[in-house]
C-alpha cells in the first residue's frame, strides 16, 4: 500500500516469475565462473542471457515457457548494469542487489572470513548491525524513495552506502585468500566438465542432442548443459569422473 500509486500496479506474480526465472540459472559457484564459461563456450556466457535462453528455449523440452516481453525484459536486465523497462523489472533488479550484498555478508560471517564487528562503523551505523537490520533499512529506503514516483530506486545516501559496502566486500571477502583459494578449484572443475562433454557429446541427454540436430553448435549445447547443473550435481559428477573408486575388496 505504501507504494501507491505506481508500485501497487505491479502484478505480484510477474516479478515473482522474474525472480524465480533468474534464480533458475544462478548459483554462487556458477556466478564465479561466468568468465570461465565465456572462454569455453565460444559465443560467450552471461548468466542473465543464459536465463533468458533457458525460459525461451531449454524449458519444456525445447518449447520454452512462452513468457511475456515484460517478464523476459526483467530477467535480462536484473543485474546492476541493467535498465529494466517496467516497474516489476526494477523491483527485481533492486531486490537482487539487496539480496546479493546481505547474502554474501551472512555467508562470509558464517564462513569465518569476516566478523560482524569487522564491517566499518560508518556502514553499520547507517545500514544496521545485523542482517535483519540491514535488510530492513534497505527495504524501507526503497519504499521511501519510490513512494509516489514512477521509478523504483534507492536514495543517494543508500546508493553511496551500498557502493562502499560492495567495495569492502571486494577487499575483504571476494579477494580474501580463503575464498580465492577455492576459486581455482571451481574454475578447473567447470573447465574439465566442459571439455569432457565436448569430447563425449553422445552421453548428453536426449533434449540436448536434439538441440544439435536443430542446428545449435556443440559448444553452445555443452555450455547449456554445464550451466544447467546445480553446484551439488557438478561436484558429484566431477568426483565421479576424476576420483578413482575403491574396489571394495577387503
Amino acid at each position: 500500500e505504501e507504494f501507491k500509486p505506481y508500485v501497487s500496479k505491479c502484478p505480484e506474480k510477474v516479478f515473482k516469475k522474474r525472480g524465480l526465472a533468474y534464480n533458475k540459472n544462478k548459483s554462487q559457484m556458477k556466478d564465479e565462473n561466468d568468465c570461465k564459461k565465456e572462454n569455453k563456450s565460444g559465443n560467450g556466457f552471461r548468466h542473465n542471457e543464459q536465463s533468458v535462453r533457458v525460459v525461451n528455449l531449454l524449458e519444456k523440452d525445447g518449447k520454452g515457457l512462452n513468457l511475456t516481453y515484460e517478464v523476459i525484459d526483467g530477467i535480462l536486465n536484473h543485474q546492476t548494469s541493467g535498465n529494466p523497462s517496467t516497474l516489476e523489472g526494477q523491483i527485481v533488479r533492486i531486490s537482487d542487489k539487496i539480496a546479493y550484498y546481505n547474502h554474501d555478508i551472512d555467508d562470509a560471517i558464517r564462513g569465518q572470513i569476516i566478523r560482524e564487528e569487522d564491517i566499518p562503523d560508518e556502514l553499520t551505523d547507517y545500514l544496521g548491525h545485523s542482517l535483519k537490520d540491514r535488510l530492513n533499512t534497505m527495504i524501507h529506503d526503497v519504499i521511501s524513495e519510490s513512494f509516489d514516483r514512477p521509478e523504483i530506486k534507492v536514495s543517494a545516501e543508500m546508493e553511496r552506502a551500498m557502493k562502499d559496502l560492495r567495495q569492502y566486500m571486494f577487499e575483504h571477502v571476494y579477494t580474501n585468500p580463503v575464498a580465492k583459494g577455492e576459486e581455482y578449484k571451481a574454475e578447473a572443475m567447470v573447465e574439465y566438465l566442459f571439455h569432457y562433454y565436448y569430447a563425449n557429446p553422445d552421453i548428453l541427454t536426449g533434449e540436448y542432442r536434439e538441440l544439435m540436430e536443430r542446428g545449435e553448435s556443440l559448444e553452445r549445447v555443452v555450455a547449456d548443459y554445464v550451466a544447467g547443473m546445480t553446484d551439488k550435481f557438478a561436484v558429484t559428477k566431477y568426483m565421479d569422473l576424476t576420483v578413482p573408486k575403491a574396489w571394495g575388496v577387503y
